[in-house]
């Protein structure tokens, strides 16, 4: 009887239910920042590499620096896939475009309080997102990242 109830429960779903399957994808997926643009298409940001060399991409409305760096292929670490629980993804604006951005809050100064190379005009990529007030906008990234998780290891 047991062995019949079980064989129950596990080969017949209820008919207004489909067979649930479980996935994980990194949070870059679930944006449309994975397109990319051409110019034109969206608002230009330059990221001033590591390297020192200059890339300029293009964004639409909401999409932030970090996803918008993962798609274009812009070594921008965001080790925590920007759940805020680091300071891999940090860059340093240039004053005028960050004093147009909300202060950030209290979960971003604690994890920038992290990061190498601090400025006054520091934030966290995964927490700025794309605005016609942002249009044409260079961020640089620092030449080296505080990574937590792998110092501990």
């Amino acid at each position: 009887m047991f062995r019949h109830s079980l064989r129950h429960l596990t080969a017949k779903a209820r008919p207004f239910q489909a067979p649930r399957f479980l996935s994980s994808s990194t949070i870059s997926r679930h944006t449309n920042a994975t397109k990319k643009l051409k110019e034109g298409e969206g608002y230009a940001v330059s990221y001033i590499q590591q390297d020192g060399t200059k890339k300029t991409v293009y964004a639409k409305d909401g999409w932030n620096l970090l996803d918008l760096a993962h798609s274009n292929n812009i070594e921008l670490e965001g080790a925590c896939e920007g759940s805020l629980a680091c300071s891999t993804c940090h860059v340093v604006m240039q004053k005028e475009f960050y004093e147009k951005l909300e202060e950030p809050s209290d979960e971003e100064n604690d994890m920038l309080d992290l990061a190498f190379g601090l400025t006054e005009t520091s934030r966290l990529g995964c927490q700025v997102e794309m605005s016609k007030d942002l249009d044409g906008m260079t961020v640089r990234i620092p030449s080296a990242s505080r990574n937590i998780k792998q110092e501990k290891m």
